[in-house]
Parts: C-alpha cells; structure tokens; sequence
C-alpha cells in the first residue's frame, strides 16, 4: 500500500520545498490533530529551533520542530488502522492514563486515534499518523456516517424510534445549554435493540439521547465509519486498511467536501 499511501498523503499538502503552518507540520508528521497541535503550541510545549513556538507560526524545510524536546520529522508512509476496541480501553495518547489505546495496541510507528470510542463502548476506531486525514474524517460539516448497534434496558416504542429519529435535545456537558441533534436513522433489530447511524460526533451522544428519553444503554458497539467495516474482526484486534478502502474513504472525503 506504499505507493498508494504516498500519493494521498500529498494530495492535500503544500509543496514540500514552501513553508506551512506549525499546526499542520505536526499534524502531517502524525503527532496529533491540528486541533490538539493548536492546544500543545500555546501551552508551550512545541520548540522551533530551540525557541518556543507560537500560534500560527509557520515553519521552512530543515527547521528544527520538537514537541517537549523530541525532535519531529515527517513520514512518507501513510498509515490508517481499523481497530476493534474493547471495553475498558480509553481513547487517549496519554501515557499517564492506565488502559490508553496507544499501549494496548502497541503499534511500531507513532499513531492516533480519529475520535474515539467512550470507555465502556467497543468497536471501530480507526487510528491513524495523519493528523490532516484525521481532521477530515471528524469535520461535523461533512456529516460522515458512522452506524453503531445499540441494546437498552428495556423494550423500544414507536415514540423512542420515532423521536431518535427526528432529533433529541440534549444537555450539553457542561451542563451550559442544550442542543438538538441531528436527524437520523434507526432500525429496530430486537425488543431492545436497535442499529443507528448518526452523522455527527457529539461526545457520548447515543447514551445522552436515550437518557433523555428514559432509557440506559446496556450495549454500544460501532460496526461502521464511512465505508469502512467493522465486519468479523476480532475485538481487541487490529487490520491495515486494504488500498480500495482507502480510495473509497478519500473518494467519500472529497465528496463530502466538494458539497460543504
């Protein structure tokens, strides 16, 4: 899959001989999210040339880039991993965090998870080292599908199916306001099961919505994101994509985007 992972992996970057902006460098270099590269620049934890980073610094060819003092270099392969995550792993680079994904999986190059997976639910993530590929697969504008298979506690109603389908207001976190979620599909799979496939990233947002109406979520497994399958991999296991998924996720990508 390497020469195809290169040629994707420059589709979207600048020439390599011109400068570009320190959050997309790290982001290109598979550090993090150019988000999460935003929030490491102004804590102080990114170096160029040995003086500390600003927001929106851009960096040359052969500067020195280092993330709290280890050196940062750009890798010309491109990797995407399925991985089908237990319960009990927690979606985080942090080494400090007992349990984290990047440990688990003990992967050979530097990766990291597109999103996550709350610690009690299982299924597909993907990880990647490409913090741009990262940020397009999470953009809530491009309402990328992801389905997931869901059992509660108790049995499901026409008023449930109907109002999860039309949107639920729901608390935010922080307890500050309330938002509506998006409109989406769902089918019943049993008397208290149900697959659904939502279009937006909303932190624990299928467990939040049946809270609202009265219901607990026993079960959560995510079976698909985009045009990759879960399928019969095994839990706690992880796969390469094949080179057709890639091109159909990129194809699906540039789609979405070409219509935002």
């Amino acid at each position: 899959m390497n020469k195809l992972s290169k040629k994707i992996i420059t589709e979207n970057s600048s020439d390599k001989t011109e400068e570009m902006r320190l959050n997309k460098f790290l982001a290109d270099a598979g550090i993090c999210s150019r988000r999460e590269a935003d929030r490491m620049i102004e804590s102080g934890k990114v170096k160029v040339d040995g003086i500390t980073a600003v927001m929106g610094q851009r960096v040359m060819p052969g500067q020195n880039v280092t993330v709290d003092g280890k050196e940062v270099s750009k890798d010309d392969r491109l990797v995407i991993i399925a991985f089908n995550k237990p319960a009990g792993i927690e979606c985080t680079t942090s080494d400090r965090t007992a349990g984290n994904i990047i440990d688990y999986i003990k992967y050979p190059v530097r990766i990291f998870p597109v999103g996550r997976l709350d610690r009690n639910s299982t299924g597909l993530i993907l990880l990647t080292n490409a913090g741009e590929l990262s940020d397009r697969i999470l953009r809530s504008s491009n309402h990328h599908e992801k389905e997931y298979e869901v059992t509660v506690n108790r049995p499901l109603t026409r008023e449930f199916i109907k109002n999860m389908q039309d949107g639920v207001e729901i608390e935010q976190e922080d307890g500050r306001y309330r938002v509506m979620t998006r409109p989406c599909r769902l089918e019943a799979t049993g008397k208290c099961s149900f697959n659904i496939v939502l279009t937006q990233g909303l932190n624990r947002q299928i467990r939040r919505m049946c809270s609202e109406l009265g219901y607990k979520v026993i079960s959560l497994k995510r079976i698909r994101i985009i045009n990759i399958n879960l399928g019969n991999l095994s839990e706690g296991h992880y796969r390469n994509l094949t080179e057709a998924e890639v091109r159909k996720l990129m194809k699906e990508l540039n789609k979405a985007e070409g219509e935002s």
